[in-house]
C-alpha cells in the first residue's frame, strides 16, 4: 500500500495503465467537484451587481473611457467633487478594478433633458 501511494505521489506509472487512469480521474474529480463543495471566494461581490451595461473604450492616451448608466451611480451630480468621484469609482470598480485613477467625468444628457449616463475618464 505504501509503495502504491508513493508511486502515485511521484507519478511513476506508465500512460494508459490502470493506476495512471486512477490518478487522472482523481485530478479531474478534484477540478470539477471541489467548486461545488468549497467557496473559493472568486465570485464578484453582491453589491457589484450592475443594472445596465457598462461600456469601456480607449481614449488613445494610455487610459480609457468608461460609460456607466446614470441610474447605476447613486449620487447627485451637484454633490461635492469627492462624493461624486467616490460614487463613480465604486460604479466602475467591477470592470476596471480598484487600481484606477479617475481623471475627469461628465454627465451625458438625453434628448428630453434628463441625464442618461456618466462618462468617466480613468487611468491605471
Amino acid at each position: 500500500m505504501q509503495k502504491t501511494l508513493k508511486s502515485y505521489f511521484f507519478w511513476t506509472h506508465q500512460r494508459g495503465s490502470f493506476h495512471y487512469d486512477v490518478m487522472v480521474t482523481l485530478i479531474l474529480a478534484f477540478i470539477f467537484v471541489t467548486p461545488h463543495l468549497w467557496n473559493y471566494g472568486d465570485k464578484p461581490p453582491e453589491n457589484a451587481a450592475i443594472e445596465g451595461p457598462i461600456q469601456v473604450t480607449s481614449d488613445g492616451d494610455h487610459g480609457f473611457i468608461v460609460t456607466v448608466q446614470y441610474a447605476d451611480v447613486k449620487v447627485d451630480p451637484s454633490s461635492n467633487v469627492s462624493t461624486v468621484r467616490h460614487a463613480l469609482q465604486k460604479a466602475i470598480e467591477p470592470v476596471t478594478g480598484d487600481a484606477v485613477a479617475i481623471v475627469r467625468w461628465e454627465t451625458v444628457w438625453g434628448p428630453a433633458g434628463t441625464p442618461t449616463a456618466w462618462k468617466v475618464w480613468a487611468r491605471r
